[in-house]
């Protein structure tokens, strides 16, 4: 065999540029190509990015690394990661739902609830509200799932006409918006806010006043 320094480099690695190597199974002597090395590390979640999960699309019942139609996922994906407290921990925040290697299909939305998946063994339920996105999941194909936001210009503003000590404030942003709350002198106050949903919100202050609350 020659020298490995004997052979031309090739600088542009593509898709069915290939290799030798090892099977663990049965320690044979395989061809690799670099098409399938990218397929595993993407699949497997070898290549950590943060905030990502790998689900595959299975539209009856989903398994470990799977979801379903009705956004059933398994609480393990692809790379055997468990997701239950960090997908809990993301419900009032958006996520994106995209293909693996085609970007322009992919759903956007706010999760809403995520809760024992019921009927289906080892998987929670997402609740979600659709707010945007193209093109249609197919089956057996692989999705990334990400914390996703977009940056949101949109704001609440609420007057409390009546002082009191306790504000219950309806509002109209679907998240867990970000307070600022002020007399009607124009004096910041600040409370204890409780996020009952995504669109409501209790401030509770020390004294009774009125006066307006800005949402964003």
């Amino acid at each position: 065999m020659a020298r490995i320094s004997s052979y031309q480099r090739d600088l542009e690695v593509e898709d069915q540029d290939a290799w030798i190597g090892t099977e663990s199974s049965n320690r044979l002597t395989r061809n690799f190509t670099a098409e399938s090395v990218a397929k595993y590390l993407n699949i497997k979640g070898k290549i950590s990015i943060s905030s990502q999960m790998v689900f595959q699309f299975k539209p009856d019942a989903p398994t470990i690394g799977d979801f379903a139609t009705t956004l059933s996922v398994s609480t393990i994906d692809k790379s055997t990661q468990n997701v239950v407290e960090f997908v809990d921990y993301l419900v009032g925040n958006q996520i994106l739902i995209n293909a693996q290697n085609d970007i322009s299909t992919f759903g956007h939305y706010q999760i809403t609830a995520y809760t024992d998946g019921g009927s289906f063994a080892d998987s929670y339920t997402l609740a979600l509200t659709y707010l945007g996105g193209n093109g249609s999941i197919t089956g057996d194909l692989y999705y990334d799932f990400a914390e996703f936001s977009l940056p949101s210009t949109e704001t609440f503003t609420f007057t409390q006409a009546v002082p009191a000590a306790v504000w219950t404030i309806n509002h109209t942003l679907n998240k867990h918006p970000s307070i600022s709350v002020v007399s009607t002198a124009n004096q910041v106050v600040v409370g204890d806010a409780s996020y009952t949903s995504t669109t409501q919100i209790v401030i509770t202050f020390a004294a009774a006043f009125a006066g307006k609350a800005y949402l964003n």
